[in-house]
């Protein structure tokens, strides 16, 4: 038999509202963003903290600090928060009250190469399916896929740092090569193919805000023998095509970056040694796939192995 301790379940509700005051670090505060009163939220952590036998927050004259019972509940909490609000997606889905709708998650190279073209081929196969895309960072992506904002997503890799979770499914829709930009009046121009050992003198066009193709860039120049000299500092691709073309520097950068070539920019393969980044398809484990979302990775995995030389 259960002993009381072991008995014990806490009020789902009452745990929101510890994460929410915990996170605002006020009971007002969260009680608006909960639309409470904060004497109501004030009341329902005293019986939370009767239900814990400990006090969980601080009250002081400007707002509240959790205690270390308080810090260790409410990591717990974020995760049940998480998972309920994952579940309800999940029952709403099977109602049928998002019958007809999916939500799919991508980052901006895919999102201006290759995913136009599963979109185009979804729509006209599906077009009573309503699709909604958002393009984020890779942890945001994460995020709204394991909360049920998205239904699926698409991430990427590289063999250095493979992603792995336990509450995701990933499936491989295709790989694709690190290629070099050069300008088309650069010495290296007509070149089909170089080898990095050859690059340890030019001047380096990167994107900004440590994105990972710098990692690429000092990994594989590293490799060769050679520290890389940055010239240029890029906010996006389109911004590093542009000082490419006018003699600024060369760049390494994925082959789905110049799906949309600057006329003054020649792409010059690396060869077969040339880093790979994975483009994965994300789903979570635990829940049931809607036929929308079955549909999407049917046709996202048809165009992907029809297109899929274009990549290496």
């Amino acid at each position: 038999m259960l002993n009381d301790d072991a008995e014990r379940l806490f009020d789902i509700r009452r745990l929101a509202l510890l994460v929410e005051v915990v996170e605002q670090g006020s009971i007002t505060a969260a009680a608006e963003l909960m639309l409470y009163t904060p004497s109501a939220v004030s009341q329902q952590l005293r019986k939370l903290e009767q239900e814990v036998g400990q006090p969980l927050l601080n009250r002081r004259s400007r707002g509240v600090v959790p205690t270390e019972a308080g810090q260790v509940l409410a990591g717990h909490a974020r995760k049940i928060v998480g998972q309920m609000k994952a579940a309800q997606a999940d029952l709403e889905q099977i109602a049928g009250l998002k019958r007809g709708s999916l939500a799919v998650g991508t980052f901006p190279t895919l999102a201006g190469s290759f995913l136009p073209l599963v979109i185009r081929a979804f729509k006209k196969r599906y077009p009573a399916i309503g699709l909604s895309l958002r393009s984020a960072r890779f942890d945001e992506l994460v995020n709204d896929l394991q909360s049920g904002l998205t239904g699926l997503c698409l991430l990427w890799d590289y063999p250095w740092n493979r992603f792995h979770d336990d509450t995701i499914r990933l499936t491989e829709v295709f790989q694709e090569s690190t290629v070099l930009l050069v300008s088309g009046n650069h010495p290296l121009a007509d070149r089909e193919e170089i080898r990095m050992e050859e690059l340890r003198k030019e001047s380096w066009i990167v994107r900004a805000e440590a994105h990972p193709v710098v990692e690429v860039l000092q990994r594989s120049a590293h490799a060769a023998g050679f520290e890389p000299a940055i010239g240029f500092l890029a906010n996006d691709y389109q911004e590093a095509q542009a000082m490419v073309s006018v003699g600024m520097g060369v760049a390494m950068v994925p082959k789905t970056a110049v799906a949309l070539q600057h006329p003054d920019v020649r792409v010059i393969s690396l060869g077969p040694d040339a880093p790979r980044r994975r483009v994965l398809l994300a789903q979570r484990q635990d829940k049931v796939y809607a036929p929308a979302e079955v549909a999407f990775q049917s046709t996202l995995l048809e165009i992907a192995r029809e297109r899929a030389e274009e990549y290496l």
